[in-house]
């Protein structure tokens, strides 16, 4: 019995400090330490929050950038990040990267002569693992960057650089990849001003 009340007590105990107390302290450190990031990251425009700098949007006009294709239901959707689990054999994975392509020489061809599947970056095609990357490569940005500056009416070269200006680098300096956070590049061009 006497075993049976102490391990109970042990439980209660274990529960209430790594249950409560530990989480308690943890937040309460990352509220004080990395406010920003703790708070998700949040990016406002004029006082209101219009995205997070971790998760992507769905940008459609052609005057944006657009970001990765999707994998959550409904697109997009930063309260079910999921993956598409599609391996380089599934039949469905290539019909989705098809599809993506076409729509991709429907929406950038007029705007860039001769574009074939083949000039397409391989992140305009595919989803991220997490189904909602904010991010896409600077060779999509690139591609992309042609469609932008006519329909605001830029020079190109602004555009560019304004993807220059835009782009991360790899984290520490060779982890990962250079990428463009999409949000924030649209949020850029919109100060920029254009149509």
């Amino acid at each position: 019995m006497r075993s049976l009340v102490r391990s109970l007590i042990v439980i209660v105990l274990a529960t209430v400090i790594f249950g409560f107390v530990y989480p308690l302290v943890i937040t309460g450190f990352a509220q004080v330490a990395f406010k920003n990031k703790a708070n998700g990251s949040l990016i406002t425009r004029n006082g209101v929050v219009v995205g997070s700098k971790l998760a992507a949007q769905n940008f459609t006009a052609a005057k944006y950038f657009h970001p990765r294709p999707s994998a959550t239901a409904p697109a997009y959707n930063a309260g079910a990040t999921t993956f598409a689990n599609l391996g380089p054999t599934n039949p469905d994975l290539a019909k989705n990267v098809a599809a993506a392509a076409q729509a991709i020489l429907k929406l950038e061809g007029p705007y860039n002569p001769g574009l074939e599947i083949r000039d397409i970056p391989v992140d305009a095609v595919t989803t991220s693992a997490s189904g909602i990357d904010p991010d896409i490569s600077p060779a999509n940005a690139a591609l992309q960057s042609r469609r932008i500056a006519a329909v605001r009416h830029l020079p190109l070269a602004t555009v560019q650089k304004l993807i220059r200006d835009s782009t991360d680098g790899r984290s520490l300096g060779f982890l990962g990849e250079p990428g463009v956070n999409v949000l924030e590049l649209n949020l850029a061009l919109d100060r920029l001003g254009g149509k």
